[in-house]
């Protein structure tokens, strides 16, 4: 086979430098470890290349090589065929450094994407860090410092004029942290109330130690032991009540709550009352409405609690009933809230404590009546129950008016209890 050689016009020379000449005997060297070398045979056989005597064969080939200016040369091989006979072989070859300029436009374009995406990252990044890192880490700071115990209050970054995730997390924490500061100052004034009410009795009971061996009579001593008796009686249920008043809140939290029917509930209750009553006991007299829905009064919550919210206001208000008086207790819907009503026959609460008898340790009985029986902590702990369930407390005075003399007259006290109802249709 002879080489038929048509030369292309050639490239318009530019001079080389320096750095072009090292560049290109760079890539000669990188390329000659992998591609042959381009070599000119003139006039000669063409046999010599592979992709003529593999186009000679009737099969077309290609083979890459690499000029001595380092750049690539790709050529191909046809064969030239009449009825299947090969009559020649057709061979193109790229002029050296077309392929290495399409290959630097490519990289050139692909380097200007990659420019573009690295400046939008960049940008994205430090707004990022603007919006998201920064308030994260200065919350995280602040629940640091919370952590940490300082002596004052810390304030949590609150981001107010955000309505993203940020300032839903920054209110979460300033909520959280808001009412980790009140329960702790709640527990340092529950210790300190603890301290005085337990302080009064201990005082009462080693002055009346005290005072035993100087007794001059035995009536004294009887006396004596008497206040002894008393004294350990009330400590003995100040401690059980400010055991169940402090375990209340982890007791609530850990214990499932369940569907609950007041009805059933108050039902048993009162009967359960009016059994173990003396005979100069109030008698309780139960009420309940008539409401539409197969499950009317029923509540989430813990029966448990709630029976012991239902008997302690019970029995308080027979504390102040005369003895042929009845208690009263309602149960009635009002929309979808779930009504209480305890009444009672005694004398009401007087106006500037309707408020202060809930308070822990407080005791509104006329006339010192009963000093040292109760606790104080009843109605505090049923109004905490009550409000774990979701529920409000409210006390008040019923009142009457005379028919006569038109005055109006208190005749009991009254607490009022509204629960949400639960699974009601």
């Amino acid at each position: 086979a002879q080489i038929l050689r048509f030369d292309l016009p050639p490239p318009t020379a530019e001079e080389e430098g320096m750095l072009s000449t090292l560049w290109q005997s760079m890539k000669l060297w990188l390329r000659r470890g992998d591609l042959p070398v381009y070599q000119e045979l003139g006039g000669g056989d063409g046999r010599a290349y592979p992709e003529v005597e593999a186009a000679l064969a009737g099969s077309p080939a290609s083979v890459v090589r690499v000029s001595q200016r380092g750049e690539l040369i790709v050529s191909v091989a046809v064969p030239i065929q009449r009825f299947r006979a090969v009559l020649g072989t057709l061979l193109l070859s790229t002029q050296g450094g077309d392929i290495d300029a399409i290959v630097r436009a490519e990289r050139i374009a692909i380097m200007r994407v990659f420019l573009v995406a690295a400046t939008v990252t960049t940008l994205l990044s430090i707004l990022l860090a603007g919006t998201i890192a920064g308030p994260v880490r200065r919350l995280a700071a602040a629940a640091e410092r919370v952590r940490k115990g300082s002596t004052s209050r810390q304030e949590i970054p609150e981001f107010a004029d955000r309505q993203d995730e940020i300032g839903h997390l920054a209110r979460a924490f300033r909520d959280m942290t808001n009412a980790l500061y009140n329960k702790i100052d709640a527990i340092e004034q529950f210790a300190a109330d603890v301290a005085h009410e337990l302080k009064n009795p201990l005082t009462s009971l080693r002055s009346a130690v005290e005072t035993l061996p100087l007794a001059k009579n035995e009536r004294s001593r009887e006396r004596l032991l008497e206040v002894i008796q008393h004294d350990v009686r009330r400590l003995d249920r100040l401690i059980s009540d400010i055991s169940d008043a402090s375990r209340l809140d982890a007791e609530l939290a850990r214990a499932q709550a369940e569907p609950i029917d007041l009805a059933v509930l108050l039902r048993n209750i009162a009967e359960a009352t009016n059994q173990r009553a003396d005979d100069d006991s109030a008698e309780i007299l139960l009420t309940i409405s008539d409401a539409p829905g197969n499950k009317t009064y029923q509540v989430l919550g813990h029966d448990i609690r709630l029976g012991q919210v239902f008997s302690n206001l019970l029995d308080n208000a027979r504390s102040f009933s005369a003895a042929d008086g009845t208690v009263q207790i309602s149960l009635s819907r009002q929309g979808k809230d779930i009504l209480v009503v305890v009444d009672d026959d005694g004398p009401g609460i007087r106006a500037e404590n309707t408020d202060r008898i809930f308070e822990r340790f407080y005791t509104d009985r006329p006339d010192g009546e009963g000093f040292g029986n109760n606790s104080g902590l009843g109605l505090s702990i049923s109004r905490q129950i009550i409000e774990a369930h979701g529920g409000h407390i409210q006390a008040e005075n019923r009142q009457e008016t005379d028919v006569e003399s038109g005055e109006t007259r208190v005749v009991g006290a009254r607490f009022k209890i509204e629960f949400p109802a639960s699974g009601a249709k």
